[in-house]
């Protein structure tokens, strides 16, 4: 039976990967966050409705894929492109499902003028970005793709490239063997509780942006859009586990590390149910793993060992408070300085993933 697309069903998408992954490492976000995530009207990443497709395929009733086409706009202005973006690509080993779903986000990008398309963007390249192309059956921690080892294939049978290799990281939390790091001159910490919060996480957005301002496909993250990520993070935030740093007034630094979420999401179905309470609270008291999200100097402070320090410090935090290993965000192989400190801190690659390109013109 031919397939057929449709669009704009949010239930089906959120259904694709419990049909078609199974037993396999995916692990969704919560349908929540999924709805107001690909709510263009809600998300401030997006100035117009047209911004966003979302479409799923369907064979005799039954959703075996799904795809985002969308268009991150201060990225285009900012980078000087005219691209478009294909999200949460996710199908059933099957080339007709797979041709289909690529087919229909390439139609999006040409009617609306693009000339390529490139992706996973789900929904810019400072989220879950990338197409799992190696480490398949390596443990997937929350905020970090996983997708099975024939999307690659897919991609490449339409027409599709290899480009911007990044590699996801592990660090094992062993009780520390020297003393700890001074932090570094002139720097002292921020305080961190669930009342601080708001303003921590705004220290932390002001240094991502101007820590990673030279780094490929960055575009300044804006206050709306960084709080619109962060809405639900002071439910699971552990203050152990991250740091902001101030020179005098001013934010200077800041390593941003949560729990890792995904044992719960996946014991939950990532859907909120009258059991929620029972799995938040049992999480709570079993997780052993947490997930650097991303860590930032301002320029000014570089060469002063303010990263090496705030490593050491959340590290040890850690470990103090019972976590036994820190899962790293996808880091670029074309970023040779933080690859070098995750070698120093004895970190082990995790997944190896890629965008995938294809020019439309």
């Amino acid at each position: 039976m031919s397939v057929t697309i449709r669009s704009g069903n949010i239930d089906a998408f959120f259904r694709v990967p419990f049909e078609i992954y199974r037993s396999l490492p995916y692990v969704s976000p919560m349908k929540s966050d999924l709805k107001r995530f690909l709510d263009p009207r809600a998300n401030p990443l997006f100035q117009s409705p047209d911004d966003l497709g979302v479409f799923t395929c369907h064979r005799d009733g039954r959703p075996l894929g799904r795809i985002t086409a969308h268009v991150h706009r201060a990225s285009n202005i900012r980078h000087g492109t005219n691209a478009a973006h294909f999200g949460y690509f996710d199908c059933a080993d099957d080339p007709e499902v797979a041709l289909a779903l690529l087919n229909t986000a390439q139609d999006w990008a040409r009617a609306r003028g693009f000339d390529e398309i490139k992706g996973n963007f789900n929904l810019t390249a400072m989220q879950m970005t990338g197409v799992c192309t190696g480490g398949f059956d390596a443990p997937v921690y929350s905020d970090c793709m996983w997708s099975p080892p024939w999307l690659e294939s897919h991609l490449a049978a339409s027409g599709f490239e290899r480009l911007f290799p990044m590699t996801t990281h592990e660090v094992a939390l062993p009780a520390p063997q020297t003393p700890p790091r001074p932090c570094p001159d002139g720097l002292h910490h921020a305080p961190i509780s669930r009342r601080t919060l708001p303003d921590r996480l705004e220290d932390a957005r002001q240094i991502l942006n101007a820590s990673f301002d030279r780094n490929p496909m960055f575009v300044p993250v804006s206050e709306a859009e960084y709080m619109f990520q962060a809405k639900d993070l002071k439910l699971i935030f552990d203050p152990r586990l991250s740091v902001v740093l101030h020179d005098g007034q001013s934010p200077a630094a800041a390593l941003l590390c949560i729990p890792d979420l995904n044992p719960m999401l996946r014991a939950m179905g990532s859907r909120l149910s009258v059991t929620a309470p029972w799995h938040f609270l049992k999480h709570r008291l079993t997780n052993r793993r947490a997930l650097l999200i991303y860590y930032g100097v301002r320029p000014d402070l570089h060469r002063r060992g303010v990263t090496p320090y705030m490593l050491d410090h959340v590290m040890r935090q850690a470990q103090g408070a019972g976590y036994d290993r820190i899962g790293v965000t996808w880091i670029a192989e074309g970023n040779p300085a933080s690859l070098r400190q995750m070698e120093k801190i004895g970190a082990r690659p995790l997944q190896t993933l890629h965008l995938f390109r294809k020019a439309l013109r």
